[in-house]
């Protein structure tokens, strides 16, 4: 009897390890399925990446930098010109980054 009670253990054991590595095979591929959803509609929302948006205010920096270094030298120019500016070069404010917005409160 120990040996029949054994081998439907046995049995028994075999079938739980391959339900427990069936179960984590449907685990990956559901989240799998779900990741790509998520990617799909992060697409079809037309974001940004972090690194595209912090590249372009980069060159947005270096651009305005650029250009008011040019507005000094334009000044200059023109001063030892001896002609008079008559339109003003237009003050740049400084760019933050977007912050989320804070969600309206329920009335």
């Amino acid at each position: 009897m120990t040996q029949g009670s054994n081998r439907v253990l046995d049995e028994l054991a075999k079938l739980m390890t391959d339900a427990a590595g069936a179960a984590q095979g449907v685990g990956r591929e559901v989240g799998g399925v779900f990741r790509a959803q998520g990617e799909k509609l992060l697409n079809s929302m037309d974001l940004v990446q972090r690194e595209e948006f912090d590249a372009v205010m980069e060159m947005a920096r270096k651009a305005r930098e650029e250009n008011e270094a040019l507005g000094v030298r334009i000044a200059v120019l023109e001063a030892l010109a001896g002609v008079k500016t008559t339109v003003e070069a237009p003050k740049t404010e400084k760019v933050t980054k977007p912050r989320a917005k804070k969600p309206a409160a329920a009335k």
